[in-house]
């Protein structure tokens, strides 16, 4: 019996010990979840129609209308946030892995993930003209952001995956003239071995970080740029030097791959659907 008795009492210890461990580690996370979402505020948020399920970029086109595309069919979504509806669809080339969109004014351009530039020039025109141009950029780069720089007056773009090395991923301008990047000399370099960088830093360096979209602040010219793999948000200077980088939490930005900035600077991100529909949230960051 004081066998038993002892068995049953060092059990129960184990089982408290457990219980209390979980808990610790619950409110450690759940604490940190709070700590990511006080460095910013969600003020509005659209749930998107499943033809957007796959959303993978987006471009702010006037007042209330955002140009979207989605990563599997070369078709333009127009996306009116006051009606929260698709009211028109441009078509502009077959299925295939589309991941970004920018305007520069009345040309839209849409990079594909193999680097694979497209514009539709005259985009709101009946005769608008479709062309797509070789930017330099291969597959391996996985190339997922484009925007207009008017600092730049160039395009921008950065790999997501495999730059020229390891040590860092380069921003590049795409000339407006040639549609082709100097793949050679980024203009902008976000360091992999950023001390801001540092928790995030993985065996293989180019991880370090991924992105997914770019875009420039209408008014700074700070440039944003969004990781969607483990989602986080870098801010740059106008000269391209690392101000800020921001944790996102995955229960608001659970794939998080477009991003654009309205004409006053107000700056929206997508979602991609996962568990549930996709999503554009208007988002504020305290800048520190």
């Amino acid at each position: 019996m004081k066998k038993s008795s002892l068995f049953i009492g060092l059990f129960t210890t184990v089982l408290i010990g457990i219980a209390v461990i979980g808990f610790s580690k619950l409110s450690q996370t759940n604490a940190e979840i709070t700590e990511v979402m006080e460095s910013y505020t969600i003020s509005e948020t659209w749930e998107l129609p499943t033809e957007l399920n796959e959303i993978s970029g987006m471009v702010w086109i006037d007042d209330h209308t955002l140009a979207c595309v989605q990563d599997e069919n070369g078709v333009i979504y127009l996306y009116d946030l006051d009606m929260n509806s698709i009211t028109e669809e441009i078509p502009f080339a077959g299925n295939g892995d589309y991941e970004a969109i920018a305007l520069h004014n009345t040309d839209l351009f849409v990079m594909q993930s193999d680097g694979l530039l497209y514009e539709i020039k005259d985009w709101r025109n009946t005769n608008k003209t479709i062309s797509s141009h070789q930017t330099g950029f291969k597959s391996s780069n996985n190339m997922e952001s484009l925007t207009y720089s008017k600092k730049d007056q160039s395009l921008l773009t950065a790999p997501k995956d495999k730059d020229a090395h390891d040590e860092f991923k380069g921003i590049y301008k795409i000339s407006m003239a040639t549609k082709r990047a100097d793949i050679n000399s980024p203009a902008y370099r976000i360091e992999m071995n950023a001390e801001a960088l540092k928790e995030y830093r993985g065996k293989k360096l180019h991880k370090t970080f991924n992105p997914s979209e770019i875009a420039v602040h209408p008014k700074t010219n700070d440039i944003y740029v969004l990781e969607g793999k483990n989602p986080k948000l870098l801010i740059l200077d106008k000269n391209g030097g690392l101000k800020n980088v921001y944790k996102l939490d995955e229960i608001n930005f659970p794939q998080p791959e477009g991003m654009t900035f309205s004409a006053d600077g107000d700056l929206y991100i997508s979602n991609e659907a996962v568990g549930g529909a996709a999503t554009i949230h208007l988002v504020d960051f305290n800048i520190r």
